[in-house]
């Protein structure tokens, strides 16, 4: 767009005017993040519970946190097993380091051909029973690909100098005992979330509860890192998640994995 001197003056004499061309900044458009729905139920640390659901990109950062288990999955409680779908904030849960109150509750909507399955699809993974031996798991174990299970094999002490790590479930996957799953309806996903970092026995198998892992919140946008810590209303900063009870490895070492 050209404007004159004159013009911008406001002068009206007639006089030959300067031009000036104000060329508009081209500004990179920003292709909008699919999305998914995530569901949270709380209490706070006065008992009080509540609900919420919030729209958020599909990325690791947020999937991470509400895709550990399958419905169906039993959790042991106070009152015997309960499915996951079924639990709620409050509920005295029997965790493998004794009875904690169910502080959190996650559950994340994967609708098969939406955008965010194409961009990056969330998979699946069904252990058969007693996959890693007798009662493990019992029944079958639908988990999602942000779960991490427990390992005390007798090889974790050699290769990583601890009694036991906490290693992914998607690089476990052999198709035979462990087989990948895409969903060709709409499901949800679900994870568990305490006031400390603890593993739960999930159908038998030892399976971790929500935790942040080492995420560093001055490595994420400042909007996304408020966005996600709206999901955990019962927490006021990532720290207040506390440490992992256990370390966890990367998804290339399975050695020993649940060998006796």
């Amino acid at each position: 767009m050209t404007y004159s001197r004159q013009a911008l003056s406001g002068a009206a004499n007639g006089t030959t005017s300067t031009q000036w061309t104000v060329r508009r900044r081209t500004v990179p458009r920003v292709e909008d993040r699919p999305t998914r729905r995530f569901s949270v139920q709380w209490i706070d640390r006065l008992g009080n519970f509540d609900e919420l659901a919030r729209v958020a990109p599909a990325i690791p950062l947020f999937e991470d946190a509400f895709s550990a288990f399958g419905r169906g999955t039993l959790i042991p409680t106070i009152n015997g097993p309960v499915a996951i779908e079924d639990l709620v904030p409050g509920t005295p849960v029997e965790t493998t380091t004794g009875l904690a109150p169910l502080m959190w509750t996650g559950a994340m909507t994967v609708v098969p051909g939406s955008a965010a399955q194409e961009v990056a699809p969330l998979r699946m993974y069904r252990i058969a029973a007693d996959a890693f031996g007798l009662g493990r798991p019992m029944p079958d174990l639908l988990l999602g690909q942000g779960a991490r299970l427990l390992n005390r094999g007798a090889a974790v002490r050699a290769a990583h100098g601890t009694e036991a790590v906490l290693e992914p479930v998607g690089p476990m996957a052999d198709g035979v005992s462990v087989i990948e799953i895409h969903p060709v309806s709409t499901i949800q996903t679900y994870h568990l979330g305490f006031m400390s970092h603890r593993t739960v026995l999930a159908n038998g198998v030892e399976v971790e509860s929500m935790h942040p892992g080492t995420l560093n919140p001055n490595r994420i946008e400042p909007s996304l890192l408020s966005l996600y810590l709206s999901m955990f209303p019962h927490v006021r900063q990532i720290a207040d998640f506390g440490r992992l009870s256990f370390p966890r490895v990367g998804s290339d070492a399975r050695a020993g994995m649940f060998a006796a």
